[in-house]
């Protein structure tokens, strides 16, 4: 059967971590997409992001770097660099070097979380990263929530996984009975696909268990709400408002960073039942992973009916993601022949 290795050079948005983990002043050395990287927060409070080596002699500013108002500046000769990676102070004599310049990356961050835009063809963010709490209307504002960090988060790094998988959960509705043990398979109501995001609806027959154990349908549904924006990462919305994030971070070509952030809802404010909550929702995500860290992907699929469709779909909108020279054969050849789109049409 045939099969391949999806490109780890997506474009997009990609998680690199959370803001708590990074003070004011504070610098720390990371590493994704074959890059190494530094980042560190300005003493007004800015996420910069620059690849990690001085422009003088090469030292890397993550080892001993220090935070100068906005600039960073290097352990070695106390040079300094703004921001956009401009010189801005050689402290033994009065004039910069007007020449070098060390590469910039876009960074952003919200609800507590930081991000990191890749574009393999360097081409700027051609949309931004959303809000959680903007995205489904009946979550609430993030006021009614508790703080994501640290109690609600999950990470684990050196994973041989790709974004996609994260992305091709959403429709996956099987997996949520034999992986999540849900005590029914669920149904796509709907499933949406925009130029940069979509989002899926899952539909689950509401249970309840009586006083004396046994446990009886009820009419109405339970609806799961699944909205991924770009390949990087995938937000979703569940009965019990509850709110959470998974994102996959390529590191280099063979491996990856996980992240997991679970916002609970501030209607239950024992602590208790809230770290409960929250170790089930990670235990969700720390199942996914059980399968995703030995999955081969296979292009094509040998797909069940009814599942077609949905997996179809999502592949051809992922196509867009990937700049033209780092397509993986399958997302540049296999799809050329599948199937038109079923229920929207992507807009590029």
């Amino acid at each position: 059967m045939p099969t391949m290795a999806l490109s780890m050079k997506p474009t997009g948005w990609f998680q690199i971590g959370w803001s708590e983990e990074l003070g004011i002043g504070e610098v720390k050395p990371m590493r994704f997409f074959g890059h190494d990287l530094v980042a560190y927060r300005t003493e007004s409070g800015r996420l910069v992001v620059l690849n990690a080596y001085c422009e003088h002699l090469g030292a890397h500013l993550g080892y001993g770097g220090s935070v100068h108002g906005d600039d960073i500046r290097c352990p070695f000769h106390g040079w300094r660099w703004s921001p956009k990676g401009r010189n801005t102070c050689i402290p033994y004599q009065e004039t910069t070097n007007r020449i070098r310049r060390i590469p910039t990356w876009s960074a952003a961050e919200r609800d507590g979380v930081m991000y990191l835009w890749h574009d393999e063809d360097k081409r700027a963010p051609d949309y931004d990263v959303p809000s959680i709490f903007e995205l489904f209307p009946d979550s609430g504002p993030a006021e009614g929530f508790h703080p994501v960090y640290p109690g609600g988060t999950f990470s684990k790094d050196g994973l041989p996984i790709h974004p996609q998988y994260v992305i091709e959960n959403s429709v996956d509705f099987a997996h949520f009975k034999y992986v999540h043990r849900a005590d029914e398979i669920p149904e796509v109501t709907r499933a949406e696909f925009g130029e940069h995001d979509f989002m899926s609806e899952l539909a689950l027959k509401f249970k309840r268990r009586k006083a004396d154990g046994e446990v009886e349908a009820v009419d109405g549904r339970l609806y799961s709400y699944i909205l991924g924006v770009g390949l990087g990462y995938s937000y979703a919305r569940a009965a019990g408002a509850v709110c959470s994030l998974t994102a996959v971070t390529p590191v280099d070509d063979e491996s990856s960073v996980l992240w997991f952030s679970a916002w609970a809802s501030r209607e239950d404010d024992d602590e208790e039942m809230l770290a409960k909550r929250r170790r089930s929702m990670v235990s969700q995500v720390k199942a996914d992973l059980a399968i995703w860290e030995h999955q081969r992907y296979t292009e094509p699929p040998g797909l069940a009916t009814a599942e077609a469709a949905g997996f179809r779909n999502i592949r051809q909108w992922a196509r867009r993601f990937y700049p033209e020279g780092h397509k993986g054969r399958a997302i540049e050849d296999q799809l050329a022949g599948t199937d038109e789109l079923i229920g929207s049409e992507p807009t590029r």
